[in-house]
Formats: structure tokens, C-alpha cells, sequence
């Protein structure tokens, strides 16, 4: 722990720096009209737009500013520009870390028309002049499959009792992503960006990393954001969300207000992927919610399916694990959704559903729901733990829990309990177990290191791969461990962190056996024969003895030998040495060398020396 306590310190200092170049990131002072104060801007976060072509751009500005938009160019002389109307509302929030009401306000702006394969950069000025920095994203290439998303659990800013620890894990995660997968395209939230619905300390940790400006961030309400409107102030969601009052925990609060509810489901398509996002506040118990988000699901899928063939793959995103291993298994409004949501899903199609809250990692077996079994049973009742290709089936659906992005609060793994909602062991043994704990008979891995981590998808056509990367060790921020919250770190929390980078768990999902790879037998590298000429040592003088040098041949190569007079064999002369009789005075000798290796080309390959004439 000594070794975390120092990291903790020069940890707690990068963090100075990195904060201070967030602040001042973005703002540039320029005197306002009749000697104004200048208007500056915070809190700059990219987000995604409807499909690949569009992204979002939000931020905090100092006033409210009027005519406010944002450039976008290919250059950063922004020479030449496409300029985007943006939005400017004044916030309505009090700071809850202050108890002061806020006076800045927020703007919001959609990017359209992007080109692929393009790095653009994007400033947001007003009409009096004032600019931001330039920040910078780029595209990838447009059509399905191949690309990379990663989706992050609970950064939950401040859980720990200390907001710039908190934000150290956070960007230590977000760092760490760009060496272990540098070809992520998309961040996808499971939810609870901060501890504190209205927190601005809070919201600075979280926005603090640069990459939240380069990568599009996909929203999602967790608990600790949804009760207030600093959600919906900070990020501009996509123009497909939809705001009907079954999607709040209390309608009456819509906002904006100052006690106002964050709130809506929206979806948008990327890449062949049709992502739909929930706010899993909403539900049945409280507001009779999850049958609205069961008919936005199913109105979303038929509706993007018929209008883009294209799309090969659903997943589904809220903050609320219905399967997890944890502290929230049992909770009674998780059971409520196991019922709720699971054969709906099933019936649907959605091929992947990623959920947080529970701040440790698990991953279902393919599970189905059914008239039978409406909280789900699995698909295929011969899949193991652990199995690292799954084939759905017709109503298959894997859940994942992510575990801490940041490392604030983890969660320790519970023991199955039957008499909640039927949530009891799983009767399989194997796979990565964990020491002295049971999983859940949904899950095929279930797994609490207390360090950090994240999730990488790969999208392919035929399937995904769903890794959990290990983005923290012993050595790296890790709020949670080094405040003394939770105890023990590492594989069966036995004090030996796996390096970073190094993979909890790995999936291959397809639907059909018929999408999986065939996977050929390795090809050999064709091995081509090659030898020298040999070469006749010794004098050739009746009664001496002349021997051979084969000379270089490709390795495991067999050779034989056979002498030659006047370029016809000896009889018996098949040795790598020849004793000159009377015989053969006057006579030209020589040796022929046969080399044979099976599988190579040739396969045999035949070589002759020079000749000694004897004396």
C-alpha cells in the first residue's frame, strides 16, 4: 500500500496540472461589446449524433451569449468552415458541492454532413467574438463492421470521498485506452457520470480527460445522475430522443427547472449497430415505465430495420444490471426488470445488452426469456463457464455488467439466494472462477479484482467480441483502495494485480453457427530445397583416399552419396568417402549428392562435384 500512497501523491500532482489545463482549455478572453465581461467556455464534450455522419458538441459558456455556433473545418486555420447553429439556454441548476445557483448557461450544437476518413476540428464561437480552442475528432470509415466501441461502467465522480482522485482514475482509464485500444471510435456510458446529480466539482473531474472532445460520448442516466438537470445540461443527446412522461421517474419534473429530473430513452445507429439507450430509473414499480421502454425498443428496432437493411446488430444500454453479481443482485426493482425486460428483449433480437451500477464485472450466458421462464433461462443449457464463442440462437441474448471505469467504489461479488426472484447458483463448474465464490446461474463469469477496467467491442458483420480490459494495477490511481474503502486487490483480491492491459474476460457472440469463422488449420510456410555442389578433398593417387564436403543444404535435409567413374557409378561406392584402387587409374572421379526432404520444393534435389582425374 506504501507503493499506492506514493503513486497517490504524484497521482494528486499530474492531477493539478491536468485540471488546470482543463480549465483553461477552451477559454480565450476577449473584451465583450461596450467593455462586457468576455464570455468563456468549460465543460466542452463531443457527443454522438444520429448515425456516423453527425455528432454533438456541448458545453458551459460564462454568459449567455447570442448568436453562438460552432465552426468546423478540415484545417486548423479554419480557412474554410461549415458553420452549425447552436442553442444557448441559461443553466437553471444549483451547484450542489456550493449551494450556489449557477449563472453560466449551456450551449448545444449538431455536426452534420461528416465525410469518412476526415479529422476535422471544431471551435464554438459567439457573436461578439469570443472563440474557444479548436478541438479535433476524426472519422472512420463509413459502412458496417469493423470498428471498435468501448463502454465504460460507473465513473461516478466522488463516491470515494475525493472528487480529484476520482477524476485521477477516470483520466488514468481513458489514457490507458488509447494504448490498449487505440482504434475505438465510439465511448458509450453505462450510466452514473458522477455521485452527485448537480455537483459541479464533480462534473469538472468527469469532463477533465481531452479525450471526451475527440471520441463521441453516448450518454446514459444512472441513479446518481437522473436526479438532476446537470445531466441534461452537459450533454446534447441526439434529436431521436424521446421525452414521453413514462421515460422519467416524475414527469411533473421534465425541466427545465432548478429541482428538475434528468429523463428519456433515445437511439442512434453507427456503423451497421442499432445502439438504443434507456434511462432505467423509469421503472414499472414506480412510473409503470418498463412496458414504454419495451414498446420504444420494439417500435426503434422495426422502424431503423426497415428503413436500413444494413444494420446486423442491436444493443441495448442502461445503468440498471439485471444480472449482476453483486452488492444491486437482489435489489427488488432489478427483479422487477428481470421480468419485465428479458423475454421482450429475447423476442426482439437484441443480440447485446451493457448495464452498469453494480460496480463489478459479470457476463451472462446466452440467456432467453419465454412464456415458461419470463426472467430468463439459458439458451443453450450445454454452454460452459468461461466459453470463449457463443452462439446465440434465436432469442439469445448476453448481458454484461461493467465493473468501475475510475475506480471510486467497487462492489464486492454476493452469493446466489433463490428466494430472490429465483436468482440462485449456477449448478457448472470451471471457467475463471473466483476463490471461494458461487456464480449466479445466469452468469458464465463473474469476477472483483478492485482495480479499474473497461470493455472493447469489436463489430464485425457476423458478430461481436466483447473483451474486459484491465486499464489500473496496484501503481495507478485507484480511489476506492487507496482511501481504505474496499480491501485487497488483484485476481481473488490476493494482493498480485494483473498488468494493465491484461484481459478479465473475452468473448466471440454470433447468432447462427453459420456466422462463425471456419478456422482453417494453420498454413505451413512452404519450405523450398536448396543445396551447394559438393566438393572431392584429398589427391587423387591410386591407393589414397578421397572423401566429400556436401556444402550448405536446407536444414532436416537427408543426403546420399554415390562416386562416379567417368561419370557412371561405382558399384558400392555410396559413402561419404572412396578408397582409389588400380581400377581406377586414369579414371575421372566424382560424386553425385541426392538431397530429400519431405514437403519441401522439390522435393529432392540432386548435385554433382567437380572431377580428380587419378594417377
Amino acid at each position: 500500500m506504501k507503493l499506492l500512497n506514493t503513486r497517490r501523491r504524484a497521482a494528486a500532482g499530474i492531477a493539478t496540472v491536468s485540471l488546470t489545463a482543463a480549465a483553461l482549455a477552451g477559454t480565450v478572453v476577449v473584451t465583450g461589446a461596450n467593455g462586457a465581461d468576455p464570455t468563456t467556455f468549460s465543460g466542452v464534450v463531443l457527443g454522438v449524433g444520429a448515425d456516423e455522419t453527425a455528432r454533438t458538441v456541448a458545453w458551459y459558456s460564462s454568459a449567455t451569449p447570442t448568436g453562438a455556433t460552432v465552426e468546423l473545418s478540415t484545417t486548423s486555420d479554419f480557412a474554410t468552415t461549415k458553420t452549425f447553429d447552436a442553442t444557448v439556454a441559461s443553466n437553471v441548476t444549483s451547484d450542489a458541492a456550493t449551494g450556489n445557483a449557477l449563472t453560466s448557461a449551456n450551449g448545444k450544437a449538431t455536426l452534420t454532413g461528416l465525410q469518412p476518413s476526415t479529422k476535422y476540428y471544431y471551435r464554438i464561437k459567439t457573436a461578439d467574438g469570443a472563440k474557444s480552442a479548436y478541438y479535433t475528432f476524426k472519422t472512420g470509415t463509413f459502412g458496417n463492421g469493423g470498428y471498435q466501441f468501448l463502454f465504460f461502467g460507473d465513473p461516478q465522480i466522488g463516491s470515494s470521498g475525493d472528487p480529484v482522485l476520482d477524476g485521477d482514475g477516470w483520466q488514468y482509464t481513458l489514457d490507458q485506452t488509447k494504448i490498449h485500444s487505440p482504434k475505438a471510435e465510439l465511448y458509450v456510458s453505462g450510466g452514473d457520470q458522477v455521485n452527485t446529480a448537480n455537483n459541479e466539482t464533480e462534473w469538472t473531474q468527469f469532463l477533465r480527460p481531452s479525450e471526451l472532445r475527440s471520441i463521441p460520448w453516448a450518454a446514459t442516466i444512472g441513479n446518481h445522475d437522473v436526479s438532476g438537470y446537470a445531466y441534461e445540461q452537459h450533454f446534447a443527446l441526439p434529436s431521436t430522443i424521446d421525452r414521453s412522461d413514462p421515460l422519467y421517474t416524475n414527469a411533473a419534473k421534465k425541466g427545465p427547472a432548478a429541482d428538475a429530473v434528468s429523463g428519456g430513452d433515445y437511439f442512434f445507429t453507427y456503423k451497421g449497430v442499432l445502439f438504443i439507450d434507456l434511462n432505467s430509473n423509469a421503472y414499472s414499480a414506480t412510473t409503470n415505465s418498463d412496458p414504454a421502454h419495451v414498446e420504444f425498443v420494439r417500435n426503434t428496432i422495426t422502424r431503423q430495420k426497415a428503413a436500413d437493411p444494413d444494420i446486423k446488430h442491436v444493443v441495448l444500454v442502461y445503468h440498471h444490471a439485471i444480472y449482476s453479481p453483486a452488492d444491486h443482485a437482489n435489489d427488488t426493482d432489478n427483479i422487477q426488470r428481470r421480468t419485465d425486460f428479458t423475454k421482450s428483449f429475447s423476442d426482439l433480437g437484441v443480440d447485446l445488452v451493457l448495464q452498469g451500477h453494480d460496480h463489478s464485472y459479470s457476463r451472462s450466458y446466452a440467456i432467453k426469456g419465454s412464456a415458461e421462464s419470463p426472467s430468463g433461462a439459458k439458451a443453450n443449457a450445454a454452454e460452459q463457464p468461461g466459453q470463449t464463442t457463443v452462439v446465440e440462437g434465436p432469442g439469445g441474448v448476453i448481458y454484461v455488467t461493467a465493473n468501475s471505469a475510475s475506480g471510486s467504489k467497487f462492489y464486492d461479488l454476493t452469493e446466489p439466494d433463490a428466494t430472490k426472484g429465483g436468482y440462485g447458483a449456477d449448478t457448472l463448474k470451471g471457467g475463471p472462477e473466483t476463490k471461494g465464490h458461487t456464480r449466479h446461474w445466469a452468469n458464465s463469469v463473474e469476477n472483483q479484482e478492485h482495480v479499474p477496467t473497461y470493455i472493447e467491442v469489436s463489430v464485425t458483420d457476423k458478430g461481436l467480441t466483447v473483451k474486459n480490459v484491465r486499464s489500473g494495477d496496484g501503481d495507478s490511481p485507484n480511489a476506492a483502495v487507496q482511501r481504505g474503502n474496499v480491501t485487497g486487490i488483484g485476481p481473488n483480491l490476493a494482493g498480485t494485480p494483473a498488468p494493465i492491459g491484461s484481459l478479465v474476460d473475452q468473448v466471440h457472440i454470433y447468432r447462427s453457427q453459420a456466422d462463425v469463422p471456419v478456422v482453417k488449420p494453420p498454413t505451413k510456410p512452404t519450405v523450398h530445397l536448396v543445396g551447394a555442389a559438393p566438393k572431392v578433398n584429398g589427391t587423387a593417387r591410386v591407393g589414397k583416399r578421397l572423401t566429400v564436403t556436401a556444402g550448405h543444404w536446407t536444414a532436416g535435409t537427408k543426403l546420399t552419396y554415390q562416386w562416379l567413374a567417368d561419370g557412371k557409378p561405382i558399384k558400392g561406392a555410396t559413402g561419404t568417402s572412396l578408397k582409389l584402387t588400380k581400377k581406377l587409374k586414369g579414371k575421372k572421379v566424382s560424386v553425385r549428392v541426392t538431397g530429400s526432404l519431405a514437403g519441401a520444393v522439390p522435393s529432392s534435389l540432386v548435385k554433382t562435384s567437380g572431377v580428380k582425374k587419378v594417377k
